[in-house]
């Protein structure tokens, strides 16, 4: 044999041995009706064409119950959905009540006739006996019209049923269909991470889809195909859960627990009064040193500061636009409004990065703080604003100070996210050479990891920058000032003008303090 038959050789029976286990993989996979499998994932694998070539009876006869078995679940929910709009249509069709509106608004229309009847009857002048006459066969013609709707919305009721079984009948087929492919990319799934996705069939998946489809198919399609159903399928039976629960004419459970809440802010309100005090104090303290140095110096000044900021930090193109934009708040009469804004959001920012990078330090640092953190910093993120605005009102009052406390909790989240990020993306590498030279702790945070963590620092403060800014509308509706207020009374009565132009005076300052901050970031990176 000469050694291209060799490799010939050698080759076959390479391509055998992995067929061999990839068949023995597949037959692992599916555990029951495995050499069915294995010959449908080889059919699908060597099909190139859009449409499968394979056809799962089981899967189209069975429907989402076979999904479940094999764990496929999103093919269970979506097929059972499909099935249940078909499976409400046969409904309708078969048991349904179509024109029931017609028939009942006939019934209505019947009553009110033979009330203008009787009353034609009991008139005695001729005048009365003709218009009431005239009215009742106005009603006759109305009741007519209505049954022949009727008519027609029972003649509809076959089609209705008929399109709701080419419906179940499409959807069968289509499941028969792609059964196998879904099922074929579990499994490439499986062989990839075997220890998440799930094999094989299963009778507690089995189970698990036949009591999903016994609890919600058949209280849907009697929702949708009986026209009086259960009062209990349409509204939830709050008053008498709450009677269970609390006893006859004790009120609702909602009132017994609003109660009790309020007791309990109040409570508390009252027993850390000296300490929410001590918190607004010191808000308004760094608030009015804000205040002072940009609404009590004279407009030039802090104009000219501004500016002469924007182009050292920035560059020239940032000073021109930051001229702009406050000329633009000027010119409108909007200058200590803007001036009230930055304030605002001046003192927002700078508490939240004094307690938000610290924080963030630590969390980069410790994985399990991080972890305890995480569900806080979530819950500041997600609940709207207008829920903590609530107990910000019930501890610590109305006006600026408890805004600027309610701005914190929204805008801190992304410095302490962002802050964690960078110090935990700093090469390990690079901490233990500086570690080997002798770098004590605090060299190892101050030289090396805050320096390599500050592009995502800088970006966290950017984006509380913004978030904060983003607070000035909303805080306003506690009292707060600056060109929120101005807004807030915009909406109020409908004035679209002073409201479009406040809203591009908050725009202006927003761009203004991202254009500063991000460019003298970026002349720093091209500095170094």
């Amino acid at each position: 044999m000469n050694d291209a038959s060799q490799l010939k050789v050698t080759a076959a029976s390479d391509i055998e041995v992995d067929r061999e286990a990839l068949d023995n993989s597949i037959r692992e996979f599916a555990e029951v009706n495995g050499d069915y499998y294995i010959d449908t994932f080889h059919k699908i694998h060597d099909n190139t064409g859009a449409l499968p070539t394979t056809f799962n009876l089981w899967a189209a006869v069975l429907g989402p119950l076979w999904a479940s078995s094999r764990a496929i679940w999103g093919m269970f929910w979506a097929f059972l959905i499909l099935e249940i709009i078909a499976w409400v249509q046969i409904g309708r069709g078969l048991w349904g009540t179509p024109g029931s509106e017609f028939l009942e608004r006939a019934a209505s229309q019947a009553e009110t006739m033979q009330r203008r009847l009787d009353q034609a009857a009991a008139a005695t002048e001729q005048a009365d006996i003709d218009r009431f006459t005239k009215l009742a066969e106005n009603m006759q013609r109305a009741i007519d019209t209505n049954m022949e709707r009727v008519e027609l919305a029972q003649a509809e009721a076959t089609g209705i049923m008929i399109t709701g079984l080419i419906m179940l009948l499409v959807f069968k087929i289509l499941q028969g269909m792609y059964a196998n492919t879904v099922y074929e990319k579990q499994y490439s799934r499986w062989r990839i991470d075997p220890d998440t996705t799930e094999s094989g069939r299963s009778n507690g998946n089995a189970i698990l889809g036949a009591v999903l489809i016994l609890a919600i198919a058949p209280l849907v399609i009697y929702r949708f195909t009986v026209n009086a159903s259960m009062e209990l399928l349409e509204a939830f039976p709050e008053q008498q859960v709450s009677n269970y629960v609390l006893g006859e004419g004790n009120g609702t459970i909602f009132g017994a627990v609003a109660s009790w809440m309020e007791a309990r802010i109040d409570a508390a309100a009252l027993a850390g009064g000296d300490v929410f005090d001590g918190i607004v104090s010191g808000v308004r303290t760094v608030l009015d040193g804000l205040t002072v140095a940009l609404n009590g110096s004279p407009w030039p000044v802090v104009m000219l500061v501004i500016a002469v900021t924007a182009w050292r930090a920035a560059g020239p193109r940032v000073a021109i636009f930051t001229v702009a934009a406050m000329a633009y708040t000027a010119l409108l009469g909007y200058w200590s409004l803007a001036m009230e804004t930055v304030a605002l959001v001046g003192a927002a920012v700078l508490l939240c990065v004094v307690i938000g990078i610290p924080l963030g330090i630590w969390f980069g640092k410790s994985k399990r703080a991080y972890r305890m953190a995480e569900p806080v910093l979530d819950l500041m993120q997600t609940l709207p604003a207008f829920v903590y605005l609530i107990p910000i009102i019930a501890f610590f009052g109305t006006g600026n100070p408890p805004g600027i406390l309610a701005t914190i909790i929204f805008g801190m989240p992304p410095v302490i996210r962002l802050t964690a990020l960078g110090m935990r993306g700093v090469p390990e590498s690079i901490k233990e050479a500086a570690v080997a030279f002798g770098a004590s702790r605090w060299q190892l945070l101050k030289d090396v990891e805050i320096p390599l963590a500050l592009p995502s620092i800088m970006t966290g403060v950017n984006q509380t920058i913004l978030m904060c800014l983003s607070m000035v509308v909303i805080i306003s509706l506690i009292g707060g000032g600056g060109l929120g207020q101005e807004i807030l009374e915009a909406l109020q009565f409908a004035a679209k003008g002073p409201g479009l132009l406040g809203g591009f005076a908050i725009l202006f300052l927003a761009m203004v303090m991202d254009r500063i901050v991000q460019g003298a970031f970026r002349r720093k990176d091209q500095k170094d």
